[in-house]
Order: C-alpha cells, then structure tokens, then sequence
C-alpha cells in the first residue's frame, strides 16, 4: 500500500507542475495572439484558435436580496450559475429579478489542434 500511495503522491505532484506550465503557456499564447489581434494562428504544424466567451458571475449577496424567498434558496444553495439558469428557465425566477446581481466576465478559450 505504501508503494501505491507514494505513487499517487508523485503523480500529484508531477500534476500540479504539468497544470502549471499549461497555464503559462496558455497565457503566452492568448497574450501573444491578442498583441497581434488574432483570433486564429497557423504554426508549423498546429493550428491555435483563441475562443471568447462570457460568463455570468453572480454576487451572493445581491442574489440573496434579490431572492429573499427561503424555498428558492434551498434550490440554489449559493450563487451557482448553471442551477440559476435553470431556474430562469423553468420560470421558478425571472431573469429581471437577478439582472443587478450579474457581472459578465470575458473569458479566452484556448484550442489547439495539429493540422495534417
């Protein structure tokens, strides 16, 4: 059993430094491309295209304002967008009732793909 864990324990490690070399080199590339005002990139044989997105963060304290009906917050239990969305949808809230608890973030979706 040691040997299992002291592997695990090297395989979280090595993990965690693998996670943080992607995250540098994904922040080189979309940096890189946004200097250049690219969207998409053709190097050697890889094909890089950087995708926008905007997410909705919401505000717990607002939201609590703004829902202050226990029921529904027994539904939520805390500002989790995707449980919100499909509270909106299935018209348990309005979307005009949480409008001021939104911020939208932008975000860049890194995609990489070798071309043949």
């Amino acid at each position: 059993m040691e040997t299992k864990v002291k592997r695990y324990f090297q395989l979280k490690k090595k993990q965690k430094e693998i996670e943080q070399e992607l995250g540098d080199l994904r922040n080189e590339i979309i940096s890189h491309c946004s200097e250049e005002e690219l969207t998409e990139l053709q190097t050697g044989h890889y094909h890089v295209k950087i995708v926008s997105q905007d997410r909705k963060e919401y505000d717990d304290n607002k939201l609590y304002d703004a829902l202050p009906d226990p029921s529904v917050w027994k539904l939520i239990s805390k500002a989790d967008p995707t449980k919100i969305a499909s509270l909106i949808k299935l018209n348990v809230i309005s979307e005009e009732t949480v409008r001021d608890t939104i911020t939208i973030k932008k975000i860049s979706l890194l995609q990489v793909n070798r071309s043949s």
